[in-house]
């Protein structure tokens, strides 16, 4: 039997969200008669929720202290050279890394122990816009075009992630592949049991967002567009999946203003929520390409998001769903023609499920990486 390939999976933490699902579901997908993955992980901070803790509990990490989302340069340091002793001692014949720090940190040590080590990275997104003024963006750059020319391959989790990359001469094209994230397809659940174990009312539609309650989520422009609709009278009530240091300063405004608003905190049960809803909603000021919208459109929901990033990966407009300006009035009126019109709604989601069963399935984004994997080191 030929050699298996060895492949270190290096990320900053697995807090719940996109890329901790991604490397997860490669974790679990990936052929183990033809490659032996090691994941490589820091710890999540206290307002995060750790997806090895509470969901992917079956699968075993290698934790490093500092390698979190925190910048410490104490801690940076310690956490570089506990890499470098790691790659050491493992020899592995790839190193991914994934998240911005894990992409500084990984290959740098892949650079000083990892001798003959493919390196790839992958940008589930990028710090571009919305993170940072413009002197540390410009220090982001740079650092990154810098570690391009080091790494074998770039992976971009969308096209309008690679194509900003490029734009800011992060790498070059033919160094960038374009990989689609996958999810396993949900199951099948009875919508009046769902709604009732979740306690909603079957004569109201609701629609859910999915996602950290931090600034770059902007759950304040949510509460804007949920002010605009109730102003409108439409009957729609939102339930917003998800925590953050923002959920205090939201629940404090749903009570002030009375807004037709449910905070759920972190769940597990995201399939059975969605099944539950009408519609699904994202308001972010920068994405790479949310599973939360891939979620949705699984589970048949017309979709309403902020068109940043490669969220039009997932939603074509007018087709799936709406993309607008990130202006809550534009988000507003998208929501009221899905309100009025249930026809749009059961056609713009039927139209959503069907593209991401052959788009965004786990079993596509573990293929991808396969081979890649294995074209690069044969290479």
């Amino acid at each position: 039997m030929a050699k298996r390939i060895k492949v270190m999976e290096i990320i900053a933490r697995m807090n719940v969200g996109g890329p901790a699902v991604i490397v997860a579901e490669l974790m679990r997908g990936i052929d183990p008669n033809k490659f032996e993955v090691l994941l490589v992980t820091g710890y999540c901070d206290e307002t995060e929720a750790d997806y090895l803790d509470t969901v992917a509990t079956d699968i075993k990490a290698t934790r490093i202290e500092g390698l979190g989302r925190s910048l410490s340069l104490k801690q940076d340091v310690v956490s570089f050279f506990s890499l470098v002793r790691l790659i050491r001692r493992e020899k592995p014949d790839v190193i991914h890394t994934h998240t911005a720090k894990a992409g500084v940190l990984g290959r740098l040590a892949s650079i000083i122990a990892g001798k003959g080590t493919i390196r790839i990275h992958t940008f589930h997104g990028h710090l571009l816009h919305g993170y940072f003024g413009k002197i540390k963006t410009y220090l982001v750059i740079i650092i990154e075009r810098i570690l391009a020319k080091k790494t074998h391959r770039l992976v971009a989790v969308g096209t309008q992630v690679r194509d900003d990359l490029l734009r800011a001469r992060i790498g070059r094209a033919d160094k960038f592949v374009v990989s689609f994230p996958g999810l396993k397809l949900p199951a099948t659940f009875n919508i009046a049991d769902e709604r009732k174990k979740l306690n909603l009312d079957s004569s109201t539609l609701y629609c859910t967002f999915v996602g950290r309650l931090t600034n770059i989520k902007r759950p304040d422009r949510l509460l804007d567009v949920a002010s605009i609709t109730k102003a409108r009278g439409l009957n729609i009530h939102f339930l917003i999946a998800g925590d953050g240091e923002l959920a205090k300063v939201c629940q404090e405004r749903i009570v002030e203003e009375k807004l037709p608003v449910t905070l759920l905190g972190w769940r597990k049960d995201i399939d059975e929520i969605l099944a539950s809803s009408d519609m699904a909603i994202l308001t972010s000021d920068n994405e790479g390409i949310p599973l939360t919208l891939i979620q949705a459109s699984l589970a048949g929901l017309p979709i309403v998001a902020t068109k940043v990033g490669s969220i039009s990966d997932i939603v074509l407009h007018g087709e799936t769903g709406f993309l607008t300006e990130t202006n809550p009035t534009r988000l507003a009126d998208a929501m009221a023609a899905l309100v009025v019109d249930p026809g749009l709604r059961k056609r713009m989601g039927e139209a959503g499920r069907q593209r991401a069963m052959t788009q965004f399935t786990a079993r596509t984004m573990v293929s991808s990486h396969e081979d890649l994997y294995t074209s690069t080191v044969r290479r």
